[in-house]
C-alpha cells in the first residue's frame, strides 16, 4: 500500500522538503490588477512583498478549482500510489479543503482522505511533514490521522503585524479600527490553534515582541520551532537570537510566508509556528 500527500502552497514548506518526501502541492492564485499568477509558480515572494505598498489596486487572493484537485490526485493514481491524504490551509480562512472535499467525492480511482488541518502556514506544513514521512515508512492511513491529530492539538502559530494597513486594504477589518490603529501606532498579533484564529494588539513593535515571548514561556516545553516572516528575515532572526533561551537547539526552518496569506499581513511581519510537547490551552 502507497499513500500519497498532498497540500496547497501555503502550507509554506521549504521546496526541498516537498521534493525530497514526494509531496504534491496545489497552488492557490494571487489576483494582481488583471493579472493572476499561481502562488509559489508564477511570482517569487520576494518580488511580492517589495511591490506590494505600491500597487494601485490591492491584490486579491482565489483557490484552486475542483479539477485542480482532480488532476493531481488522477496524476498519483497513474503513478501506483494507492491512496491519497489531502491536507489544507484551515476552513476557517479559505475554502481550499471544501473545494478538495468536493473533488475527493468526484475522484473514483483511488480512495482520498482529505483533512483540514485548522492551521495555516506552517501549522500546516508541520501536518504535511510528519504525514509525508510516515507514509514513506510504511504507515497505515489510521496510524498517520492519529499522529496528525496529536499533532494538530500541540501546534500553536503567531505573528506581530508592522502595520494594520494591509488588514485594511484587503477587508479583513473595518477601516475605522485601522485608522485608529495607525494614529496609536498599534500592532496586531495573529494567532492560530487548534482551527481558531485569535488576534490581540499592543502598542508597539518591542511590545508586541515580548508578548510572542511571553506566548513561548506559556507553551514551553517546545518540541519544534520555525520562524515566519513577511520579508523580513533579519528581523525574524534578531527575535529568534532575543528568544533564544526559550528554544530547542535544533536548526529550525525560516520561511518567507505565501503570498496567498502575506496580501492581508503585508510586508514586515514577524512570527512563529511551534509544536509544544503538551496540547495547547485554549
Amino acid at each position: 500500500m502507497s499513500i500519497a500527500i498532498v497540500t496547497d502552497s501555503t502550507c509554506d514548506l521549504p521546496p526541498h522538503v516537498i521534493q525530497e518526501l514526494k509531496i504534491t502541492v496545489v497552488p492557490l492564485y494571487i489576483n494582481i490588477g488583471d493579472k493572476g499568477y499561481l502562488d509559489g509558480v508564477d511570482i517569487t515572494r520576494k518580488d511580492f512583498y517589495t511591490n506590494l505598498p505600491g500597487y494601485s489596486v490591492h491584490p486579491t487572493t482565489g483557490t484552486p478549482g475542483v479539477d485542480a484537485f482532480k488532476n493531481a490526485y488522477q496524476t498519483l493514481a497513474e503513478k501506483g500510489c494507492t491512496e491519497i491524504l489531502s491536507i489544507h490551509i484551515s476552513e476557517k480562512l479559505s475554502a481550499t479543503v471544501n473545494i478538495a472535499r468536493n473533488a475527493s467525492q468526484e475522484f473514483k480511482q483511488i480512495p482520498v482522505t482529505v483533512r483540514d488541518a485548522g492551521q495555516l502556514s506552517l501549522g500546516t506544513g508541520f501536518q504535511v511533514e510528519r504525514a509525508a514521512r510516515m507514509a514513506l515508512e510504511g504507515k497505515s492511513m489510521q496510524e498517520i490521522e492519529t499522529a496528525l491529530d496529536d499533532l494538530k492539538a500541540r501546534t500553536f502559530v503567531a505573528a506581530r503585524l508592522d502595520t494594520l494597513e494591509f488588514l485594511r486594504r484587503s477587508g479583513r477589518m473595518n477601516r475605522f479600527i485601522a485608522g485608529i490603529g495607525s494614529v496609536l501606532q498599534l500592532k496586531p498579533i495573529l494567532t492560530m490553534q487548534n482551527g481558531q484564529p485569535g488576534s490581540e494588539r499592543v502598542r508597539t513593535t518591542h511590545k508586541a515582541e515580548a508578548r510572542l515571548l511571553k506566548m513561548l514561556e506559556e507553551l514551553q516545553p517546545i518540541e519544534q520551532f520555525s520562524l515566519l516572516h513577511t520579508n523580513a528575515a533579519e528581523q525574524a532572526m534578531a527575535f529568534r537570537q532575543y528568544a533564544a533561551h526559550l528554544l530547542p537547539e535544533q536548526a529550525t526552518y525560516s520561511m518567507d510566508i505565501t503570498p496567498v496569506i502575506g496580501a492581508h499581513l503585508g510586508p514586515g511581519a514577524v512570527g512563529y509556528a511551534v509544536i509544544s510537547k503538551n496540547p495547547v490551552k485554549k
